[in-house]
């Protein structure tokens, strides 16, 4: 058995003559994958890539349940000849390979499909060779430690795959990248699972599992050993399967000290048990056969106190049971409901803490002041967030306490609950929207009626219209915005009204609860940019009409010691050196920045004046000045 796992100086000649024919600057060296097939073997497929397609065809035809064909590369015909017995006369024609999988019910017919694949591929060409087997037969070749034959399969070219192919081919490229970097520590790559039992489908993630050989160290703890081949194994999931061309997360790769892989076995564990049953090895230095012939011959016994520790564990049954049951009344069913309800007043504005807070509010306002919800909803809010949780918070309640019976009924009544308060929310959001909108055209109208001089909205339109846009102070589309966010507010208003109305006349909606809230929704939140856009020009507006205000009343002192500025209003306000005066009778006397902007507000529209008295009371405090426009 040691002449068939030999070092890498010592590999098969069929990956020697693999080496040489790929690409030189390749990370995998001489591993064997269908990727990285040689120019040569591209054009001979190309050449008869027709017949391949035709003797796929005619096989489909007659057997449907077929689960793979694929065409063995070149470098490994010799091996494949060797293996089947192929004569010499034969071998020299050059034969093309052809692999087909059939699963393993059809193995009773074996022998008829054998002979439609012969048949039908010397019709298209002479060189055809093929290989029916089912996924026993290609299992079987690593049970007989023929590693290099399962390599030379699993570098198929694939040309129909209902998974088998892609499967083994990224678990052989992944043990290939394992084995090239630290083969001396690795003693069994094996596949294992659903895929060795037969029972995978396309999307089947990939078992396999690495034992690593932990007798000779002594340099590093067997964990640390295990932690440093672990990150480098783990590494190599992604890039080989990028390179067999199958989806993320295909290989679960698990990882066992052969240490403790041996006290798994000894102890009787399960998952050892079943791993040595369903694995087959793609590579193995006389470790993991030994063991699974061992299993099967019944040499592989559990000792009397892993029978005690598996017994045992059945005792705690009942007591597992009723700690499950607990979790799920008090931990399960309390923050199943109360992160939802704490939701739910989060979104109508308030912030409840503890969980007699959250009952509380809930009572008070969704039941009490917008009657919203029935009072059985508050019931089992109560009994689950107060009773419920309070009395296992001061362990009144524990395990055994609460049967399946009683957990039944607290679990019919959350799930109630839970679907009152989705209804619940979308009424919530109905008011918030309302609220919003009422808010939105408040805040718009508001404005412009007080920059307009105008109440209604009928009039705050129309002067809006004549004083601002066609005087084009502002776009046209802001009028049509303005319209849209009164519409908006309109709509939203009557989708209540009509919604009452339905309801008491018990008729069926004419639009789907969901699909209304929707369109409701984007409405406001498209008034809510609209007016934000029309509110920000007008506030730029406002500030524009008010510097002008500001500009029009303003004069500049210029002396040859002093520089101020004058405003020529009902009273002739001075501002000097940081410090706002104004002129009463014959002298300066502080004023404020406040009543300079009433007195500023106070003339707007009006026209500015001089006033040559003040003049004269400014050159007494000033001298000799000019006066600046």
């Amino acid at each position: 058995m040691a002449d068939d796992h030999k070092s890498n100086s010592e590999k098969s000649s069929v990956e020697q003559n693999l080496a040489k024919d790929y690409v030189s600057k390749s990370k995998l060296g001489n591993l064997p994958i269908s990727n990285q097939i040689d120019e040569a073997m591209k054009k001979k497929m190309n050449e008869t890539q027709k017949g391949i397609e035709k003797f796929k065809t005619e096989i489909l035809k007659k057997h449907k349940s077929v689960e793979a064909i694929g065409i063995i590369p070149a470098q490994a015909a010799k091996k494949i000849e060797e293996e089947y017995e192929i004569s010499g006369e034969d071998a020299k024609k050059g034969l093309i390979h052809i692999l087909t999988v059939i699963p393993e019910k059809q193995f009773k017919n074996i022998k008829q499909i054998r002979l439609d694949a012969i048949s039908a591929s010397r019709k298209i060409n002479d060189k055809f060779w093929v290989h029916v087997m089912t996924p026993v037969d290609f299992w079987n070749l690593g049970l007989d430690s023929k590693f290099d034959i399962m390599e030379a399969i699993a570098m198929s070219y694939p040309v129909m795959d209902k998974g088998i192919l892609s499967h083994i081919r990224v678990a052989q490229i992944h043990k290939s990248l394992v084995l090239k970097k630290f083969e001396k520590y690795v003693t069994s790559y094996v596949i294992y699972g659903s895929l060795t039992r037969g029972e995978a489908k396309k999307t089947s993630d990939v078992d396999v599992s690495v034992i690593i050989d932990d007798t000779d160290v002594k340099r590093m703890p067997r964990a640390e050993l295990k932690e440093k081949l672990r990150g480098i194994i783990y590494s190599y999931i992604q890039e080989a399967e990028a390179i067999a061309g199958v989806g993320k997360n295909t290989l679960n790769v698990q990882i066992w000290l052969m240490t403790e892989f041996w006290e798994g076995v000894k102890d009787a564990h399960p998952v050892f048990f079943t791993f040595i049953r369903d694995g087959v090895p793609l590579y193995d230095r006389g470790t993991f056969l030994p063991w699974k012939s061992l299993l099967r011959m019944g040499k592989i016994k559990p000792s009397p106190e892993a029978i005690d520790m598996f017994m045992s564990s059945g005792n705690k049954l009942k007591e597992i049971i009723q700690k499950r049951i607990f979790d799920v009344a008090t931990l399960d069913l309390f923050w199943g409901i109360s992160t939802p309800t704490q939701g739910l007043l989060m979104l109508y504005g308030l912030a409840p803490s503890t969980p007699k807070e959250t009952v509380k509010l809930f009572r008070e306002v969704f039941y009490e002041k917008e009657k919203l919800v029935e009072e059985k909803y508050v019931l089992i809010l109560e009994e689950i967030l107060i009773k419920v949780w309070k009395a296992y918070e001061h362990g009144k309640l524990k395990p055994g306490d609460i049967d399946g019976k009683e957990l039944d009924r607290l679990s019919k009544n959350a799930i109630d609950y839970m679907k009152r308060i989705n209804e619940l929310r979308e009424q919530i959001e109905k008011r918030v929207q309302e609220k919003s909108i009422e808010q939105i055209y408040n805040d718009v109208f508001g404005m412009l009626g007080s920059l307009l001089k105008k109440k209604s909205e009928a009039e705050i339109i129309k002067e809006f219209d004549e004083k601002i846009i066609k005087e084009g102070k502002f776009p046209p589309r802001f009028l049509e915005n303005l319209k849209l966010i009164s519409k908006t507010k309109k709509d939203v208003a009557n989708a209540r009204v009509n919604k009452n109305i339905t309801q008491k006349k018990k008729l069926k909606p004419k639009i789907k609860k969901d699909n209304l809230t929707m369109k409701q929704s984007r409405n406001v939140d498209n008034a809510r940019k609209l007016a934000t856009e029309i509110t920000t020009a007008l506030m730029e507006y406002t500030q524009r009409c008010e510097l002008a205000t500001i500009e029009k009343s303003r004069f500049l002192i210029k002396g040859k010691e002093t520089n101020a500025e004058v405003f020529f209003l009902s009273k002739t306000f001075i501002i000097h050196s940081g410090k706002v005066q104004k002129i009463f009778g014959e002298k300066l006397i502080n004023s404020t920045p406040k009543e300079l902007q009433e007195q500023l507000a106070a003339h707007e529209g009006k026209e500015t004046k001089i006033n040559f008295k003040s003049i004269g009371v400014l050159k007494k405090v000033f001298g000799e000045f000019d006066l600046v426009y």
